[in-house]
């Protein structure tokens, strides 16, 4: 009954925003920790960033530092993504997955994964 669903991508241009959504059900997010993972055609998964269960320590990667933003709505059981700034090279499909309380860089760590949501920066 876990279950994660992304929202929120779509087509931006260079230096646009989007705000990416995951919501969760069949568990709250009080001892989960939420990553949001990246996968452009031909590449690797990568991690983009990540928020831990109780002290809501978050995470980044390089390329996303300064520009992307997660934060959790517990209420809404709920974790987003702010993504501004974004480039051309951030086209990929985002998921977002989770963990028990400790986040972590390696996408194969996590046990949950939604669907996933197209983000297109061009033009």
């Amino acid at each position: 009954q876990v279950q994660l669903v992304e929202s929120g991508g779509g087509l931006v241009q260079p230096g646009g925003s989007l705000r990416l959504s995951c919501a969760a059900s069949g568990f709250t997010l009080d001892y989960y920790a939420i990553g949001w993972f990246r996968q452009a055609p031909g590449k690797e998964r990568e991690g983009v960033s990540c928020i831990s269960s109780s002290d809501a320590t978050t995470y980044y990667a390089e390329s996303a530092k300064g520009r992307f933003t997660i934060s959790r709505d517990n209420a809404k059981n709920t974790v987003y993504l702010q993504m501004n700034s974004l480039k051309p090279e951030d086209t990929a499909v985002y998921y977002c997955s989770t963990r028990k309380r400790w986040c972590d860089s390696s996408w194969y760590l996590y046990e949950y994964w939604g669907q996933g949501t197209q983000v297109t920066v061009s033009s």
